[in-house]
């Protein structure tokens, strides 16, 4: 090879040499230039080093949030930002005297990030990747500000494996939390100093740490609830049901719908009329919310179920199929099976219509979310078989929908019927007597 040159352009970077009278031009990719260039002595490393160290420089003077400027005195100033004073002032002789000294802070805080720093790196990380959603990603936030205001000041490096077992029982108790609230902050923690490992603030591993605590169940609050709170009984059904009929709006029968068919209420504000077969309705997205910059309520379309599990068809029972004959009349043109003027009807206006019908038929209020517990409930009342329930719910197993959704839906009343037509609970009063 002869002369060989690299030609830069607006395209691709080339190699030209010259053998002879012959001209070759070759293109080349990125690893190759780099390496072509090494080889041949055509990068200055002590040129590169520097200018990685001025755009290191340049990078932490631009994060610098005070202003550097001479004062009448000659000397420079600015701030830098302090715990107990909030910010505290620095004077050098020269500009570069001062700005050695904030890179020289800016590079310690990078190196040592509070808590909070490694939890936004964290949500914003899985954010931007796809691997959580934005509700996720505001009731993360949330969850952090509630449990991590003094803790989150924290800088990483200072924190150690007996004070985080410390901070999780105090968690625990301050909070009054569920085994459920506690496995929300522990993905919390999990995302913390996992992260914080991965970029080598901490050595120890949080997967070992936790496993090695001695959490006693006693500790936790308990999240079982009366049933009468859970699911609408026998009675309360009936009314609701008649409450409902009495004014068929779109809102109401879509609330009948989810009587009969026990669909989420996410589920049934995104219905579409392609969903429906005459027979069957394939659930197959959702409804989320989170806030945006302004602190408002955003409501999306999720194009998939609250789980994989979710993606399902749900049967419509025969003798309620008019119930969608009469949204399609009242709604004949709309994408949606619930919109009004071209609007689609978001959740809250469901869970709003139900609890104004439960102040209004005498029932305490319940969320849309019981309905779904009473249907399920109802199912297992009927010793439906479990693989046609899991199917119906969206459940991967029936374990899931006797534990959280099966409730006694029984009155006193009839729980004393039962009992009195049991042969062992008759009294045979020609053979009772009185003891004295």
């Amino acid at each position: 090879m002869n002369n060989p040159r690299l030609i830069g352009t607006t395209g691709k970077p080339i190699i030209i040499y010259k053998v002879g009278d012959e001209v070759t031009i070759e293109k080349l990719n990125e690893k190759e230039i780099l390496q072509y260039a090494l080889e041949n002595n055509i990068i200055d490393l002590s040129y590169v080093q520097e200018k990685i160290e001025m755009a290191k420089r340049k990078e932490l003077l631009e994060k610098h949030p005070y202003k550097i400027g001479q004062g009448k005195d000659g000397k420079w100033r600015t701030y830098i930002p302090d715990k107990e004073s909030g910010r505290k002032m620095i004077k050098r002789n020269t500009q570069k005297a001062v700005e050695d000294v904030v890179i020289s802070f800016w590079k310690a805080e990078m190196e040592n990030p509070a808590v909070k720093d490694v939890f936004k790196e964290w949500i914003d990380r899985k954010l931007e990747t796809g691997e959580i959603k934005e509700p996720t990603y505001e009731r993360y936030k949330i969850d952090f500000e509630r449990y991590f205001q003094i803790f989150g000041e924290r800088k990483i490096k200072s924190v150690t494996e007996d004070e985080i077992e410390d901070f999780i029982i105090d968690c625990i108790t301050q909070f009054n939390l569920t085994q459920k609230g506690y496995s929300n902050l522990r993905t919390i923690i999990y995302g913390i100093f996992k992260r914080a490992r991965k970029k080598k603030y901490v050595q120890f591993g949080i997967t070992e740490v936790i496993n090695n605590m001695d959490i006693s169940r006693k500790i936790f609050k308990s999240s079982r609830k009366a049933d009468r709170e859970e699911v609408f009984d026998d009675e309360e059904f009936e009314k609701l049901e008649k409450c409902l009929m009495e004014k068929l709006d779109l809102t109401n029968l879509g609330l009948l719908l989810m009587l009969f068919t026990g669909i989420r209420v996410g589920e049934l504000a995104v219905l579409k009329w392609e969903d429906y077969d005459g027979s069957s309705i394939q659930i197959q997205r959702t409804e989320t919310r989170f806030k945006d910059d302004t602190d408002k309520y955003v409501y999306e379309i999720k194009e998939s179920p609250k789980t994989e599990a979710g993606i399902r068809e749900v049967v419509l029972p025969p003798q309620c199929k008019w119930i969608v004959r009469k949204i399609r009349y009242m709604n004949p043109f709309g994408e949606y099976m619930f919109e009004k003027d071209g609007n689609r009807t978001k959740t809250y206006s469901f869970r709003k219509r139900l609890y104004h019908i439960c102040d209004q038929i005498g029932i305490p209020r319940r969320s849309p979310h019981k309905i779904r517990k009473t249907y399920a409930s109802i199912l297992l009342d009927n010793h439906v078989s479990e693989k046609v329930i899991i199917d119906l719910m969206g459940h991967t197993d029936i374990k899931c929908t006797n534990k959280y959704y099966g409730r006694n839906r029984k009155t006193n009343e009839k729980k004393a019927e039962i009992l009195n037509s049991i042969p062992e609970f008759q009294i045979n009063m020609q053979n009772n007597r009185t003891c004295v």
